[in-house]
Parts: structure tokens; sequence; C-alpha cells
């Protein structure tokens, strides 16, 4: 893995990390869990961005960060089902009029487990 891979995988599994634990807080965090799920996803898609030499553009969009992916590996399209409604917890959620629920957060952080699960076996890393 390349060195400047390293800085965003590490960034992805804090992220990952931070939405888990606001999950199991009483009362859990919902609006928190589903916007740290959507930036770990956008940090291990900009791993393999990186790691494959390709451009890290300063994007959100979960969906368009896999199209830039996919002529590299057409098998992360596993991965697309629910990233776009993945992707709207970056910004609509953190304000007003927009809120999430345990189903919601329940289905964030397992969209951002199967997108680091994918990204460590093509990173060579070990998934634990």
């Amino acid at each position: 893995m390349k060195k400047l891979t390293r800085p965003w995988i590490r960034k992805a599994e804090s992220d990952l990390r931070a939405a888990k634990k606001l999950s199991t807080i009483h009362p859990p965090f919902h609006d928190e869990v589903c916007f740290h799920c959507q930036q770990a996803v956008e940090k291990f898609f900009k791993a393999l961005l990186q790691e494959w030499g390709l451009p890290v553009p300063r994007i959100h969009e979960l969906d368009d960060l896999l199209k830039l992916l996919l002529p590299c590996d057409a098998t992360l399209t596993k991965v697309r089902p629910g990233l776009r409604a993945l992707s709207r917890f970056a910004v609509e959620y953190r304000y007003p009029g927009f809120h999430a629920n345990a189903r919601k957060a329940k289905t964030a952080i397992r969209l951002a487990e199967r997108a680091r699960v994918e990204t460590r076996q093509r990173l060579g890393l070990r998934v634990t």
C-alpha cells in the first residue's frame, strides 16, 4: 500500500468507529452515525483512488466517487446499492429539517462496513 493511502484508511476507520460508538449511546445519535458512515465510505473510496494513482477530487457524492473507481475494478458495483441515500447524510442531515432514525443508522453502518471490507480486500489488508 502506498504511503499516501494510509492516512485515508486511518481516517475512514476512525469515522466508522465513531459511528459505531455513537450508535450505542442512549439515546443514540442517529444523525451523527449516518454522517460518520458517509464520511467513512467517502474516505475508503478516496483511499482506493489514491492507491490506484487516480486524482482524488474534493467531492462528497459517493456514487460519483464510485464511478471514478469502476474503470479500475468493475466488481465494485456491488457497493453501489444505498450510496445515494448515504450521500445525503454528508450535508442534509447536519441541518434542521432532516432526521435519521434507528433503521437509517443501522443501514448506514451496514453500507459503511461493506465499503470497508471491499476496500481493505483490494488493498491487501486484513478484514477483521
